[in-house]
């Protein structure tokens, strides 16, 4: 059965099912769009329905500005989302979509909800607090600093690095994407997401490194467990149908698990 993606607000939702059991929501890495997943939907049940989101900036939103705040990125994707949040929901995000998906996940719980059932942060690391904040920022870099980065930890098509032409179309929002990253800093005693969540990694990373990933462990008592694969950044490239696999299972286990306490005895 061909499906024909549906457009709602920042999402591209490339198989709509009608009444869906769950919503996925999948946050993007900087620079990036909802092509990252563009082929995940039909790896996942049937009776889910899948959410590539766009930041301001790219694909059919590149005629907004791009924002280079965290919050301002939250407050656009809180707004958003909310009329989609009328049914169980999760949220997965990579990199830069670890950290809105994380953040957007502290903003529903100090509001009072509605929460997802599940947070999937890949290739994210806890917060350190603001004494960490990378100096400078990859943001501040030269054109050919910032480009030969980005070759180094692939991810980014060599057609739009080796390109100068289609790369000054795409530079804006690498550098505000990475300002965003750059810049964003949370005290760590603040920054416990309220749900069960894991998270996954490239064995071979430098830019966010295992260590950093298995720190997590320390710092809530939430985590599911700390996902490696072989690879770098980019690792989900190499490895998602493995991936999407142990998302599934993860979140199912967390509905399990609020079933089991929703119908608990005593419980209210």
């Amino acid at each position: 059965m061909t499906h024909t993606a549906v457009f709602r607000g920042s999402a591209v939702c490339p198989s709509p099912v009608v009444d869906p059991s769950l919503r996925l929501f999948l946050f993007h890495h900087a620079g990036g769009s909802h092509l990252l997943y563009r082929d995940w939907a039909p790896e996942f049940p049937p009776d889910w329905e899948l959410c590539l989101l766009n930041a301001p900036g790219r694909a059919h939103r590149r005629d907004q500005p791009a924002v280079d705040r965290v919050e301002d990125l939250v407050d656009h994707f809180h707004q958003e989302l909310l009329p989609q949040l009328d049914r169980p929901f999760a949220f997965f995000g990579h990199s830069m979509g670890g950290l809105t998906a994380y953040e957007l996940t502290l903003r529903l719980a100090a509001q009072g909800g509605p929460m997802p059932v599940w947070l999937g942060l890949s290739a994210f690391g806890p917060p350190r607090g603001a004494e960490y904040r990378r100096r400078p920022g990859r943001h501040e870099s030269s054109d050919a600093e910032l480009r030969d980065w980005l070759r180094s930890i692939g991810g980014t098509p060599a057609e739009l690095l080796d390109n100068d032409d289609v790369w000054q179309l795409f530079e804006p929002v690498f550098r505000s994407d990475f300002k965003l990253v750059d810049t964003w800093a949370r005290d760590p005693a603040t920054g416990s997401p309220p749900l069960p969540f894991a998270v996954f990694g490239g064995e071979q990373d430098l830019v966010v490194e295992p260590r950093r990933l298995k720190a997590w462990a320390d710092h809530s008592p939430h985590v599911q467990g700390v996902h490696l694969y072989p690879g770098g950044h980019f690792y989900l490239h190499d490895h998602r149908a493995d991936l999407i696999r142990t998302v599934t299972a993860s979140v199912r286990a967390a509905r399990a698990a609020a079933e089991r306490i929703i119908t608990a005895p005593g419980a209210s």
